[in-house]
């Protein structure tokens, strides 16, 4: 199994340098990816924008939005000159990561509704792929650029629902959990190979993970603190998915163990503090 390190693009007060010096650090620590995580309102940068920079210094480690919000970005022809960019000046290291989304600020302040946002993302992912496939849309021919790869990025749905699996199988190459546990991954893992076997499909899905870690004397006060505001909408729920953040060595260690047997095939730690420190604890505790 793959161990990558989430980017801290979603802690507030995050600062340019602290950003780029993670990445340089996870990127010589042999992390596999740098992932993001997707939110519009909030204090956090852009996804995209944000692996764009880190792109710029570093050259070997995969780039991965864990997830990108869809239906937020209505322009499909748009999206698809942007992440083919991002696939093609980075080398090909972009791995798209695609959800719906759940939080109604996020639509409202994007002047949007939930309502048919599945059907909205089928359309959009299908309009992706084929311009990334270099379809005529003028004059001029192809929307261009050319991604790096063949058919485009990597692409990666989330979701657990049935029609998220078929989502899956119908157009993407993987699947990617946003949260929970081992078991539910195995649950909901196994939902996707049938989904995957029910459309013909050859081979087998790639699987991913996130799963929130902070390591250090500071740990727990790192994941109560961010973890309860960024899921504060939850109410209730909310000091639960803080209380599931690994905070010590053991944590992580039996987290990775954990998801390895479920079948995990790419585990991504995302961080609940930007301190760079922490990609350096992370990389000593998994060595």
């Amino acid at each position: 199994m793959d161990i990558g390190i989430g980017l801290p693009n979603a802690v507030p007060g995050t600062e340019p340098p602290a950003l780029l010096d993670w990445a340089r650090r996870a990127e010589d620590a042999g992390f596999s990816s740098l992932a993001t995580i997707g939110r519009l309102v909030y204090g956090g940068y852009e996804e995209l924008v944000a692996l764009g920079a880190v792109a710029a210094v570093t050259s070997r480690i995969r780039l991965t939005t864990g997830v990108l919000l869809g239906p937020l970005y209505t322009n499909a022809a748009l999206l698809a000159k942007q992440t083919a960019t991002l696939d093609r000046l980075s080398g090909g290291r972009l791995v798209l990561g695609v959800g719906l989304g759940g939080r109604d600020d996020d639509f409202t302040a994007s002047g949007l509704t939930t309502q048919g946002r599945g059907r909205r993302l089928t359309e959009q992912l299908t309009e992706v792929k084929r311009v990334w496939a270099g379809e005529e849309r003028g004059l001029a021919g192809p929307v261009g650029p050319r991604p790096a790869r063949p058919g485009g990025p990597q692409l990666v749905l989330g979701g657990t629902s049935e029609a998220s699996f078929r989502r899956v199988a119908e157009l993407a190459d993987g699947w990617i959990m946003g949260g929970g546990t081992p078991d539910r991954f195995a649950a909901h893992a196994a939902r996707v190979e049938a989904a995957w076997r029910k459309a013909g499909r050859e081979g087998r899905p790639r699987k991913l993970a996130l799963s929130y870690f902070a390591l250090g004397p500071d740990a727990r006060a790192h994941a109560d603190a961010f973890l309860l505001d960024y899921y504060g909408f939850l109410g209730d729920l909310a000091p639960r998915v803080a209380a599931g953040a690994a905070v010590t060595p053991q944590d992580v260690t039996a987290r990775v163990a954990a998801f390895e047997k479920a079948g995990c095939d790419e585990l991504i730690l995302v961080p609940t503090t930007s301190d760079p420190g922490q990609v350096g604890l992370l990389a000593e505790t998994l060595d």
